[in-house]
């Protein structure tokens, strides 16, 4: 009892310093909270992670680096923007996570990112540590010969601290297929090496294919897996997905492929509403070609609805995907799906829902997906990239995502395991939390205090 309560005592210290340490920072606040309190059980179960400040030393970035970015816009006017990478945990692999090119970025964003994927990276099985970068800058309205540019010069400082077993980017918001071809270039010719430095690379240079689709192929075969708990499929079930990106378009292809539909998509403006189910092709061309708002939809399909800064959860629904960005789903949201029957919710985003949100879906048994682990599908697919490249290999569409599959179904495996060994089966928020913390604990407490 005194061990038990010494760790109870120790934890609040222990998060309260962190929280202190890194101060306005409040997304990597919220992910070190949850994380933290879904890990109690497991310093009970074992002091020695508590005696070798284990989750100290995990919430602490190994590496974090900030630099300047500097390029020169089409009109010969010279633009600064700041670029961040932080290498939090090497601990299982080179590190791996995405590039995020977008206003918003600074650091505690990044650090919230980077912490997740830690975790993430770890569910999958795959050797990989965690980190994340990006940098301050809008591809948006950019001109390509501009975004060259400015990737030219991200890459002519990030080139110093990543490499093929030491860190490995992919993208994330705002860096697709383009701008990792003009980074990857810019790599090659500085290192004079064609090295998988970079995933999320073109088909004919390296890439894998699947790659496009895998988060949201890998969040409903996590779906899939949490309704059959239930006796429950995905064949004839209605969805929502917010955001109209690539995670919304590929998961809306999957619920089609497995007999469902999805009925509303969203962005920034508004939501479209497609009682027949989104047509998937017409929002691919308004999205990826024309990189146009949502309400196009609307105009192009007879019958669809736009409703301008609508609440997409308003939406009935048996599944609710929310893939756009991190706190979109908040309490107020939840209960209204809880009230429309929904049955289950998987992220397809980073930390979509709010803490009160999930704590709605736990109260009135609707299953839940946590994204460190639904959401998993796009850092796996660029994992079995890495694999391909090692190998000089180039794995087919149905090869690539078997294996998807079978990662994605072992992920919900290991959180329902982890869950029911330590917390509350089926709580899979606590089970990812911890099956994903034991894999890189066990592995630092091998390597020592490094």
């Amino acid at each position: 009892m005194w061990l038990i309560f010494g760790v109870k005592c120790m934890s609040d210290k222990v998060l309260k310093g962190i929280l202190e340490k890194n101060a306005g920072e409040p997304e990597f606040h919220q992910a070190v909270t949850e994380v933290y309190h879904s890990l109690k059980p497991v310093f009970e179960a074992h002091p020695e992670f508590v005696e070798s400040k284990m989750f100290e030393r995990i919430a602490e970035p190994e590496r974090q680096i900030m630099f300047r970015v500097p390029w020169v816009d089409d009109n010969g006017v010279v633009q600064v923007n700041r670029g961040f990478r932080f290498e939090f945990n090497s601990a299982l692999g080179p590190y791996k996570g995405g590039l995020r090119f977008h206003p918003s970025v600074y650091q505690g964003i990044l650090k919230f990112l980077g912490f997740e994927q830690i975790f993430k990276n770890s569910l999958t099985g795959l050797m990989m540590g965690g980190g994340k970068g990006g940098a301050d800058f809008d591809p948006k309205g950019k001109s390509d010969n501009e975004v060259m540019r400015f990737c030219q010069s991200f890459m002519s400082e990030l080139y110093r601290h990543v490499g093929p077993d030491t860190d490995v980017p992919a993208g994330d918001i705002g860096v697709g297929g383009r701008e990792i071809g003009y980074m990857f270039g810019q790599y090659k010719k500085l290192t004079n090496s064609f090295v998988r430095v970079l995933t999320g690379k073109g088909l004919d240079w390296g890439g894998s294919l699947v790659r496009t689709e895998a988060t949201g192929y890998g969040l409903l075969y996590f779906v899939e897996e949490m309704l059959k708990t239930k006796n429950e499929s995905m064949k004839g079930k209605v969805a929502v997905s917010s955001g109209s990106g690539n995670v919304s378009i590929y998961a809306s292809q999957k619920v089609e492929q497995l007999g469902g539909k999805v009925v509303a998509v969203s962005d920034s403006g508004g939501y479209v509403y497609d009682e027949k189910g989104i047509d998937v092709k017409v929002v691919k061309q308004i999205k990826e070609v024309e990189r146009g708002r949502i309400s196009e939809y609307a105009k192009r399909v007879k019958g669809a609805e736009y409703h301008e800064k609508g609440n997409i959860w308003e939406v009935e629904c048996d599944v609710a995907l929310p893939n756009a960005t991190q706190n979109e789903l908040d309490e107020k949201s939840a209960l209204k799906l809880v009230k429309n029957g929904c049955l289950a919710v998987g992220e397809g985003a980073n930390m979509p829902c709010t803490p009160e949100a999930v704590k709605v879906f736990h109260k009135n048994d609707v299953l839940f997906g946590p994204g460190k682990a639904a959401n998993a599908g796009g850092v796996a697919v660029s994992g079995l990239e890495m694999a391909q490249n090692s190998q000089f290999q180039s794995w087919t569409f149905e090869e690539t995502d078997k294996k998807l599959q079978g990662i994605m179904a072992n992920i919900h495996k290991a959180s329902w395991d982890a869950s029911k060994e330590y917390s509350k089966e089926g709580n899979l928020v606590d089970g990812a939390n911890i099956a994903g913390f034991l894999k890189v604990a066990r592995a630092m407490q091998a390597q020592g205090i490094v």
